[in-house]
């Protein structure tokens, strides 16, 4: 069984390694191209389908090595959604209302497939379990999670080697709960990621677009959600929320900072965490390694969380969140000034953030 385990991973990597370079090909005989402009670092076409081999060795291994349960089967077709609406926006710079339905629609299929969250963690201990509101808090999550790691994806490498990160703390989490499938289906992520992130990571020969981030957003919520109805109650939404963190907080001060200088909710700005580290004298490589570090830390603080009470699994999520928010308001994540600040960052990094208005 084991043997059967390293094959399924080797494979995934193999068929992502090996496809992400014909994708970038195709992506130039598509139009499928990020081209160089006076707002971009790049001097020359940059292909945008790098996702599409991360879908297709996903996939693939899924097909030939899963067992095809019905939430199985739910992801795998949400997961072609997103990416075919992904892959559109990549040729075709798909309006913020096509592509919002496109991942509703994938939402949609997966929790028509059973991928539901019924409960949520209780903070002294036990269940609340949602009843209806399952449908709309499912729904919220995933779609939001889909789009959070669309607005982390400013630096070559960024979305690629944090989701990594967060799937295969996800797999060792649900590993720990006695969720087999759903670590397996982690650590298949891990490995098409890791075929991909060769040509991503900085300097980048290859994007993995619109269709790439979507994909992994739409994946990790689903993946968190199948630990949580297969692992222990504190796995719930609070571990994948921690796992999770550099996204999803990155999205949430974002909001925060917008709506503190009265500025539209999807107006592109500069303050993002990536943004602010380059303006503190990191280079492109030293702030994704950062980043890389915290998301690192988030992921064991998560599997220390699996062994706690809820009591203590609570104080601890509340001791972290303090620090958080305060190490955000030193980098500036909430004000206007962290934008100013970054005004001597790369190009390609404004040029980037702009997905903010197309997402």
């Amino acid at each position: 069984m084991v043997i059967w385990y390293i094959i399924a991973l080797v494979s995934a990597f193999v068929i992502s390694f090996v496809g992400v370079p014909l994708t970038a090909k195709m992506a130039f005989k598509i139009g499928a191209v990020d081209k160089p402009s006076a707002r971009k670092v790049h001097k020359a076409k940059m292909p945008r389908l790098g996702g599409l081999g991360i879908f297709i060795a996903f996939t693939v291994t899924a097909l030939i090595f899963l067992n095809l349960s019905a939430p199985v089967v739910g992801v795998l077709v949400g997961a072609c959604v997103i990416t075919v609406v992904g892959v559109l926006d990549d040729i075709y710079q798909l309006s913020p209302v096509v592509k919002l339905l496109g991942q509703s629609i994938a939402a949609v299929v997966a929790m028509s497939f059973g991928v539901m969250v019924h409960f949520l963690t209780n903070p002294f201990d036990g269940l609340l379990w949602l009843g209806y509101l399952s449908i709309p808090i499912t729904f919220l999550w995933i779609v939001g999670v889909t789009n959070a790691i669309n607005l982390i994806d400013g630096l070559d490498g960024l979305a690629a080697g944090v989701s990594a990160i967060a799937a295969a703390t996800m797999g060792v989490v649900a590993l720990l709960n006695g969720g087999y499938e759903t670590a397996f289906m982690a650590f298949i992520l891990v490995a098409a990621l890791s075929g991909f992130i060769p040509y991503n990571f900085f300097p980048a020969r290859t994007f993995m677009g619109d269709g790439g981030s979507n994909l992994l957003g739409f994946l990790l919520s689903c993946i968190a959600v199948l630990g949580a109805v297969k692992s222990a109650a504190i796995f719930s939404l609070f571990i994948p929320i921690v796992i999770l963190g550099i996204p999803i907080l990155d999205t949430f001060f974002a909001i925060i900072r917008r709506i503190n200088r009265k500025a539209p909710i999807f107006k592109p700005d500069k303050g993002h965490l990536h943004h602010q580290l380059l303006a503190m004298g990191l280079s492109h490589r030293n702030s994704v390694l950062v980043i890389y570090s915290i998301s690192g830390l988030l992921g064991v603080i998560a599997c220390i969380c699996n062994f706690l009470s809820g009591p203590k699994a609570t104080l601890l999520g509340a001791l972290l969140l303090l620090i958080i928010v305060w190490g955000a308001d030193k980098l500036g994540l909430f004000s206007a000034t962290g934008e100013h600040k970054a005004k001597t960052m790369s190009l390609k990094e404004s040029a980037s953030d702009n997905k903010l208005t197309r997402s």
